[in-house]
């Protein structure tokens, strides 16, 4: 029996590259991290219908919302792949590395996009489809431009950015409730921090990219500590929420109030580092305040669905 290699297989080295231009296309992390919220805003969702969140119904309503939010990400590198190139962080991407064609990825992302949409449509239900895909239009032809407009851009950013958690209430539920308008006010204040923190760390690469954050376009940083402060401050009363509206009980709310407590430390930690926002204190700083916020939403969401089922 012949040991050669067949013509088509592809090596294992080179499949693995593959497989990390599909992921970086896609924005594995982040599209991660969406469908971690739309789960959480499905599983309150049942919580409240008094039904169980675990079968079919929660595959069905991630993976669709999966598809179109990978599929959107990819969409945003294809539009944005030379913008991408003049950065150091993002000039590594398969398009401005030119690993991938702009036809390939522009055909992978509009199969994902749609095919996501489809799917939602047969399984879920048509008020989650048309949120879904309204999602996707304001992120592509809102705040994508936008970026190289006004600092604006971040604020009406943090509009698609929230939907997720709403588009697992609406998923389970059917409808827009106050309960999942909760959940995407939660999402909606912790963006601020969270994205400003990164546009702080990299405000050289943003400023060469043209891209107009309000880290970037001030050099004293005065307005953008203030946004991360207030922000920071309005996700307490935003995370309260929950435990007064019976969403979840009072191990959750003590949760809440000790990382709300320790976002805003970190939070202030940065806004009160000197000037300039590029000295290497201030960016300490700010790389500890995204640190912050990648820890607190997951956990602020586990406690959440955790006590809801107490």
């Amino acid at each position: 029996m012949s040991t050669a290699t067949p013509a088509l297989a592809v090596p294992r080295s080179s499949a693995a590259a593959l497989a990390r231009d599909y992921a970086e296309l896609v924005k594995l992390r982040v599209t991660s991290l969406i469908v971690m919220t739309a789960w959480t805003g499905y599983f309150l969702g049942c919580a409240k219908s008094g039904v169980s969140s675990v079968g079919w119904g929660l595959l069905h309503a991630l993976l669709g919302i999966g598809l179109v939010s990978g599929g959107t990400a990819a969409l945003n590198e294809v539009v944005e792949r030379d913008v991408d190139s003049l950065m150091r962080r993002t000039a590594g991407r398969p398009l401005p590395a030119k690993r991938m064609s702009v036809a390939q990825a522009t055909i992978i992302a509009s199969t994902m996009v749609f095919g996501g949409a489809a799917y939602l449509a047969l399984t879920t239900n048509l008020l989650t489809v048309a949120l879904t895909l309204g999602t996707a239009l304001v992120y592509l032809g809102a705040y994508t431009p936008l970026k190289k407009v006004s600092p604006i851009c971040t604020f009406i950013g943090a509009i698609p950015g929230a939907m997720p958690s709403l588009l697992g209430w609406t998923a389970a539920r059917g409808i827009v409730e106050a309960e999942g308008l909760v959940l995407f006010a939660i999402v909606f204040c912790w963006q601020f921090p969270h994205f400003y923190s990164i546009a702080w760390m990299y405000r050289e690469d943003y400023a060469n990219a043209k891209i107009r954050m309000l880290p970037v376009v001030e050099e004293n940083g005065v307005w953008t500590r203030r946004e991360i402060i207030g922000y920071s401050l309005a996700l307490i009363p935003a995370t309260m929420l929950p435990a007064l509206m019976h969403m979840a009980g009072r191990a959750y709310l003590v949760s809440a109030m000790v990382l709300a407590g320790a976002m805003l430390w970190y939070a202030m930690k940065a806004s009160m580092s000197p000037p300039p926002m590029s000295s290497p204190q201030a960016r300490v700083h700010a790389r500890n305040l995204l640190k912050a916020t990648v820890i607190y939403l997951p956990l602020l969401f586990a406690a959440m669905m955790l006590n809801a089922l107490s």
